[in-house]
């Protein structure tokens, strides 16, 4: 009888200590799930200066189509079919969604703070600017003309002077010193709004879709491949 009931003790506690560790190991394995759900979702977090200077990375590559159809129209051609595409892109992307971003969240927190406030001042301009570049780029694209044509190949260059170091000063001076000016809470906020903002805008495929259209206009042009721009 005894050893019938030390049998019978020793049985409870081996199964109450192998459910104990099914326990544990289904808490272990819930509570690695949870981290590495946290672990893939803050690496797929894009911070607003990440975020912001992909952008910039998205302007010059339609800077570059706007300089190969600029080279077509200089040498006496017709502007590239995909020019006034790539012109309602840029307003959509840059003009629409990449400036309002800067000048609703970025813009007013550098004044707010007094800083870099005479280069805010610059940048907004160049927006205002920029915006009438394009509505020149969209109505001298349509024309027939030699003056269209000229003047197309005009406004195309005063787009890429202006943009260029615009973007430039940006990625160097502004969104480095972005971090400064907002608190680590509101800084990770803001990148999730861009990035709701982002698909609000575009679609499930956001920034990856308008990189995809970018790429079609310069298969569309022949200036896909890299290697060419390396010198020989």
């Amino acid at each position: 009888m005894v050893a019938s009931d030390e049998y019978r003790r020793n049985r409870r506690a081996l199964i109450a200590a192998a459910a104990a560790g099914g326990a544990l190991v289904l808490v272990s394995r819930s509570g690695a799930a949870e981290h590495a759900k946290a672990k893939a979702a803050a690496e797929d977090w894009v911070s607003p200066p990440e975020d912001l200077m992909r952008e910039h990375g998205v302007l010059e590559r339609l800077l570059l189509i706007y300089d190969a159809c600029a080279t077509t129209v200089a040498a006496g051609d017709a502007p590239p079919a995909v020019l006034p595409d790539a012109a309602r892109l840029l307003r959509r992307f840059i003009e629409d969604y990449h400036e309002r971003l800067e000048e609703e969240h970025l813009f007013p927190r550098f004044e707010k703070a007094g800083r870099q406030v005479e280069l805010v001042r610059v940048l907004r301009e160049q927006h205002h600017q920029g915006r009438r570049l394009t509505d020149d780029v969209e109505r001298l694209a349509a024309g027939s003309s030699a003056s269209d044509r000229k003047g197309l190949v005009a406004v195309i260059a005063a787009f890429g002077r202006m943009y260029r170091p615009h973007a430039a000063r940006e990625d160097t001076v502004l969104f480095p010193a972005f971090r400064s000016v907002v608190s680590a809470k509101e800084f990770h906020e803001l990148g999730e709004r861009f990035e709701d903002k982002e698909h609000e805008l575009f679609g499930k495929a956001g920034f990856e879709g308008i990189v995809d259209e970018v790429a079609a206009f310069e298969r569309t042009l022949g200036i896909e491949d890299l290697k060419q721009f390396t010198p020989a």
